[in-house]
C-alpha cells in the first residue's frame, strides 16, 4: 500500500467510531490500524504482514508519522525458486526418509528439491539452475500456493 492510502486509512479511523480497521489490498498486504488508547487517540499501523515481493514495510508511529523500513540489502547474486502449483510441500521422498536438500547444499541444475503433492500426485521439483540453497522458507508438510517462494539460492 502506499502512503497516501494509507493515510486515508488513518483518517477514517480518526473520524468514526471505530477502534480497529484491517484492510487487504492484495493478497500479500494486510494493514491494520488501531486507535491508541492514549489520550489523544491518534490511530497506529499495528501491523502490517508482506508475504510476497514488498520491500518496505510501512509503520505509523505513535506520533502520527509514516516511516519507512527499508529491507536489508540484497545480495545480487540469488533468486527465489518458487512452486509452480498449488499442493502440499515436502522436503523427502516419504515421512522417515532424509531430505532431497538442506540449508548450505551445492545443487546442480535437474536436481530434485522437494516434491509438491497435488492431487495425490507427487510432482518433483528441480533447480532451475546451479546454485546452493541459502534458506528453505516453506515448513515440511506445509501447504503451498502457486508461485510462492519454496527456496532462496544464490549463484556460487
Amino acid at each position: 500500500m502506499k502512503p497516501e492510502e494509507i493515510k486515508t486509512l488513518i483518517k477514517l479511523v480518526e473520524e468514526s467510531n471505530i477502534d480497529e480497521l484491517e484492510v487487504s489490498k492484495w493478497w500479500w498486504t494486510k494493514v491494520r490500524i488501531r486507535k491508541s488508547v492514549s489520550n489523544n487517540h491518534s490511530p497506529e499501523v499495528v501491523s502490517q504482514e508482506i508475504i510476497q515481493k514488498a520491500k518496505d514495510s510501512i509503520k505509523l508511529e505513535t506520533a502520527g508519522t509514516v516511516t519507512k523500513e527499508e529491507a536489508p540489502p540484497e545480495v545480487d547474486n540469488t533468486f527465489e525458486l518458487k512452486s509452480p502449483m498449488v499442493g502440499t510441500f515436502y522436503r523427502a521422498s516419504a515421512p522417515d526418509a532424509e531430505p532431497f536438500v538442506k540449508e548450505g547444499d551445492m545443487v546442480r541444475k535437474g536436481q530434485i528439491l522437494c516434491i509438491i503433492e497435488a492431487m495425490k500426485l507427487m510432482n518433483e521439483i528441480e533447480a532451475e539452475k546451479d546454485g546452493k540453497i541459502i534458506k528453505i522458507v516453506q515448513p515440511n508438510a506445509q501447504p503451498v500456493e502457486y508461485n510462492q517462494t519454496l527456496f532462496i539460492m544464490s549463484d556460487e
